[in-house]
């Protein structure tokens, strides 16, 4: 037998308080197996998601909204002046209003909505990839499989509420609500239901039969708002005049048309929109061209009647001067006028263009006053026929000017296009914008990797269990061994569930140190029987008491496998079953729970019928007995005493395993009456402050905990970052 060694220098354990960014790296290695499971999970999950989810594909157009149309409207430099040019925010909105909207669900019918019912979570998938109906299927509804309604229409009543068709043949349907059969109906025929408040008319069924649709007529505003959240439009830069409108939908050929019918709409309503302003501003100029014509036929009539009078008289050269100057300001004035018409529909005289424009005319004004002084200075004569020759001509002028605008206008009227112009119709991008499949495996695989990593230290910062000799020694008890985890018991192992116990146990089916005399635990627990051999010189018995804080840190496995190694000595040795509640040495040496402790404390077995031999040569047990209803009580009887007292003269070594100190009393029962204790701890499995505890609470009722046994140790990378790490291999 060769003995190796691998040491790593140990160090001391950190603070409560730090951070040991060392144990941490560790733990994570340790775990690296589970981090890579859950990683794997959430990245399966990533790939199903993408596959299973309904893509979602994108429809685009492009449109341009120009500053003027191409006819130019005859008042168009007032509205230039008024800078009523519509900008993108403008035209945005336009676009989303229910007008636009709205038109659009009409015709396409966007609040009839029929959905076909398929297998769950993996029917969309299985129909996008062209399954025909298996043989199978019932109720689904299988790639192939349509119907065309050609009307449906509900009472407010039943709008929103779910119908369900569902195919009989290829002739005939059936139509339910809410599990309730309404009745059926043929193709091509108007049905009527629940007494006329739902009519159907089914144009076309290409369905197997039971194939089942559900039926549901939306609010016209719902479906709008849906519409609206679906569409998006952006400007393409800031004053270049083209939008971007976009519309997202699961059927590519219908994001196709709807958008398609938006901007035809969108465009529509803008030809009408410049239209109803030609109209608005023909009528109003026909509305004062009769007024213009009477005003220009009175002046004509009192100046022919004047020179009639006066034997036609002739203007001068200055006076035919400052005619021309007022006839000049009397257009501009009446220019203004039409500006104002068209101003005061729209501002008050506060607004700041409406005041530029009577400032103007009070300038013009106060020019044609100053000529009206001159002529004033002028003869009589010559004064009225100036007047009259004005009037004659300013009214003249703005009939002429009155009808050509109105020329215009109608020219305009007829052949109104519009400032909108379509760029590009709409089209359905081939492949969906949505899943994105990459990303959303890449962000499961991040998330499933964070989590893990996650769980990882948080399980391992909660669970702080004792993971090196030195955790104990610095809590105040000395480590008389450190029992490293051993495969071979495990296989040991079975797990074991009694009527009364809520959770199975783990119990031992052999004694290992008779199973594999060679394991790296049983060469630890022969260094412990050495270091006993000093440590019970000053005992006052040979009574060795093996105790614990909590159970299943392997208190039954030391003590048998201890009573093993030292029975192979040479040594005389009894291993006593003390934990009368769930005690199981029995299983380890192949016998039966009763006739042991319990039957012996009561009298009803002599402590030679109470003890049993094992295998192993020297190695006598005694198993727990049946379970009493006051274990306590009977470690307190004086018969007890007297056994241990009888078995000390009897055996080399008297080994008593007690149930966990913090759970009974027993252990301290049975304590004060044997000369050496030893508390077991566990592997990550018993906090220091839960062994000191437990030692604190023997203390007490005065029994001297000798040193502790650390069992179950691994060779962990968070150890081996942490705190070092003995292990001892024999080959």
């Amino acid at each position: 037998m060769t003995e190796s060694s691998n040491t790593a220098p140990p160090r001391s354990a950190p603070a409560d308080d730090e951070i040991d960014l060392g144990r941490l790296f560790g733990l994570l290695l340790d775990h690296k197996w589970l981090i890579i499971a859950i990683t794997f999970v959430f990245a399966l999950g990533g790939v199903t998601y993408a596959l299973l989810a309904t893509p979602v594909y994108q429809a685009d157009a492009l449109v341009q909204v120009e500053e003027k149309s191409g006819m130019a409207n005859p008042l168009e430099d007032v509205r230039s002046m008024l800078g009523e040019q519509p900008s993108a925010d403008t035209e945005l909105g336009i676009i989303k209003s229910r007008m636009v909207l709205g038109q659009a669900v009409d015709q396409q019918r966007l609040d009839l909505v029929v959905t076909p019912q398929r297998l769950p979570v993996v029917g969309e998938f299985l129909v996008r990839r062209g399954m025909e109906r298996p043989d199978f299927a019932e109720n689904s509804v299988w790639a192939g499989e349509t119907i065309n309604i050609g009307d449906f229409q509900v009472t407010p009543d039943y709008v929103g509420q779910p119908f369900q068709l569902k195919v009989i043949d290829a002739q005939r349907y059936s139509v339910s609500l809410e599990g309730e059969d309404l009745g059926e109906g043929q193709v091509g025929t108007q049905a009527s239901f629940l007494n006329g408040d739902v009519t159907l008319r089914v144009a076309e069924i290409q369905a197997g039969q039971g194939a089942t649709f559900t039926l549901q007529r939306r609010s016209r505003l719902a479906t709008i708002m849906g519409l609206r959240s679906r569409l998006s439009i952006s400007p393409q830069g800031k004053d270049s005049g083209l939008l971007d409108l976009s519309l997202t939908d699961t059927d590519p050929g219908r994001a196709n048309r709807v958008l398609d019918a938006i901007t035809q709409i969108y465009l529509t309503q803008n030809v009408q929109r410049q239209a109803a302003e030609a109209e608005q501003s023909l009528a109003f100029l026909e509305e004062q061209a009769p007024q213009v014509r009477e005003e220009l036929t009175a002046a004509e009539n009192s100046l022919n009647s004047y020179r009639s009078e006066r034997d036609s008289v002739d203007l001068s050269l200055e006076t035919q001067s400052i005619l021309e100057r007022i006839v000049d300001l009397e257009k501009q004035l009446n220019e203004l006028e039409f500006t104002e018409a068209e101003v005061s529909r729209r501002f008050t005289p506060s607004h700041p263009t409406y005041s530029a424009l009577l400032e103007k005319k009070a300038q013009l004004r106060q020019q044609r006053d100053r000529l009206e002084e001159q002529v004033d200075s002028l003869p009589e004569t010559q004064q009225q026929v100036l007047r009259m020759r004005r009037d004659v001509e300013v009214n003249q002028q703005v009939y002429v000017q009155l009808l050509n605008k109105i020329q215009e206008m109608q020219i305009a009227r007829a052949s109104t296009v519009g400032n909108v112009r379509i760029i590009d119709d709409a089209v359905a991008q081939p492949n969906p914008i949505e899943p994105k499949k990459p990303l959303i495996v890449v962000l499961a695989t991040l998330l499933g990797g964070m989590l893990a990593v996650g769980l990882v230290l948080v399980r391992g910062l909660l669970r702080r269990g004792v993971e090196s000799p030195e955790q104990i020694e610095d809590a105040g008890l000395a480590v008389y061994a450190t029992v490293p985890r051993s495969e071979e018991q495990q296989k040991l192992i079975r797990r074991v569930k009694h009527k009364k116990d809520k959770h199975a146990r783990e119990v031992s089916t052999a004694v290992l140190a008779e199973r594999a005399p060679a394991d790296t635990a049983i060469e630890a627990l022969r260094g412990l029987r050495t270091s006993l051999h000093f440590a019970m010189l000053e005992a006052t018995d040979n009574r060795l008491v093996i105790t614990g804080a909590s159970p299943g840190i392997g208190k039954s496995f030391v003590s048998t496998n201890l009573a093993a190694v030292c029975a192979q000595s040479g040594q005389r040795v009894l291993v006593v079953d003390a934990d009368m509640r769930k005690g199981h040495i029995h299983n380890a040496f192949g016998g039966r729970s009763h006739d042991g402790l319990s039957e012996l404390l009561t009298g009803k077995l002599s402590l030679d019928e109470a003890i049993r031999k094992s295998r192993v040569e020297g190695l006598h047990y005694m198993a727990r007995g049946e379970a009493p209803p006051n274990p306590s009580e009977l470690l307190m009887h004086e018969r007890f005493g007297e056994f241990l007292a009888e078995a000390s003269e009897r055996y080399d070594l008297v080994i008593i395993d007690t149930p966990p100190v913090l759970a009974v009393t027993d252990p301290s029962i049975v304590g004060r009456q044997c000369g050496t204790t030893l508390m077991v701890a566990r592997f990550q499995r018993n906090p220091v402050k839960e062994i000191q505890i437990a030692t604190r609470r023997l203390e007490n009722a005065g029994v001297t905990v000798k040193g502790a046994i650390l069992n179950a140790m691994e060779r962990k990378a968070s150890t081996a970052y942490g705190y070092g790490y003995y292990n001892y291999a024999y080959k």
